[in-house]
C-alpha cells in the first residue's frame, strides 16, 4: 500500500518507520522537504535528529505536504492538532477527496502551559472539523490515545488493551481495521465507537491520559476495558 504521513515529528517518524519496515512504500508530508532534512534537534522518542533518523530510512520518501497527497492510498495525519486544519487546507479537500484520512491528531492547547487544555471539545471535535473541512474524504479517527510507539508497537504492553476509531464509513474503517492487525493489534481489542462525532469522547480522554503521563513518569501505558 502506498501511504502517506502529514507531519515529519516523533510521532510521524515512528509510524513511517513501522509501516516502511512491513514493506509498505511510505512517503511523508512537511510543508520544505530541504529545511526538514536539515533538522538537527533531537526527539523525544528517539533521541535522533530527522536528519539522522533519515539517513537510517531513506527509502522513505519526503515531499511538500500538497504532493504528497496527490497519489497514494491512505493519508495518515500525524500533525500537530492546532495545525491539523490549516495543513489540510493547504493540500486542499480535491487532493483528499475518495480518499482514507486516519486522523491521529489531538487538540491540544498549550497556550497557558502544562497540562494544556482542548481547543475544542463536548459539542465537537477535531476529528469532526477535519471531515467537515473534507467533505468527500473518509475520515477515521483512531490510535490517538495512546503514545506513538504503543501505535506501531501494541505487543510491547502485556494483556490486552483497547483502541477506539470513529468514523462515518464502515468501509473505511474496516481498512484501517487490516492495517492495525498487520501492524499487530489484535481484533478483540479494536472498539469501533461509531459515527465521527464520537471522537469527541475519545480526543476528551487526553486529559487523562496527561496527567496518567505526569503520575506515572512515562508513557508506556494504555488504556484497557474490561467487560462482566
Amino acid at each position: 500500500m502506498k501511504i502517506t504521513i502529514l507531519g515529519t515529528g516523533a510521532v510521524g517518524q515512528t509510524i513511517a518507520a513501522r509501516l516502511f519496515e512491513l514493506g509498505h512504500e511510505v512517503i511523508m508530508g512537511t510543508r520544505d522537504p530541504k529545511e526538514t532534512q536539515k533538522r538537527e534537534s533531537p526527539n523525544q522518542i528517539t533521541g535522533k535528529s530527522f536528519a539522522e533518523w533519515y539517513q537510517d530510512h531513506s527509502g522513505i520518501k519526503l515531499l511538500p505536504f500538497k504532493a504528497a497527497s496527490t497519489f497514494t492510498d491512505l493519508v495518515i495525519n500525524a500533525t500537530n492538532g492546532a495545525a491539523t486544519l490549516d495543513i489540510l487546507s493547504e493540500i486542499g479537500a480535491s487532493n483528499l477527496e475518495g480518499k482514507i484520512l486516519l486522523d491521529l491528531a489531538n487538540p491540544l492547547d498549550f497556550s497557558k502551559g502544562f497540562p494544556p487544555s482542548l481547543f475544542v471539545c463536548n459539542t465537537d471535535s477535531l476529528g469532526e472539523q477535519v471531515q467537515k473541512k473534507l467533505p468527500k474524504t473518509k475520515v477515521v479517527k483512531g490510535l490517538n490515545t495512546m503514545n506513538a510507539y504503543i501505535m506501531m508497537h501494541p505487543h510491547k504492553i502485556t494483556g490486552d488493551h483497547h483502541l477506539f476509531l470513529s468514523g462515518n464509513d464502515q468501509e473505511a474503517k474496516n481498512s484501517i481495521i487490516k492495517l492495525l492487525l498487520e501492524i499487530g493489534w489484535k481484533n478483540k481489542n479494536i472498539i469501533d465507537l461509531g459515527d465521527i462525532s464520537t471522537a469527541r469522547a475519545t480526543e476528551m480522554l487526553l486529559p487523562v491520559w496527561l496527567r496518567l503521563y505526569k503520575t506515572l513518569g512515562h508513557t508506556n501505558f494504555n488504556f484497557h476495558i474490561q467487560g462482566a
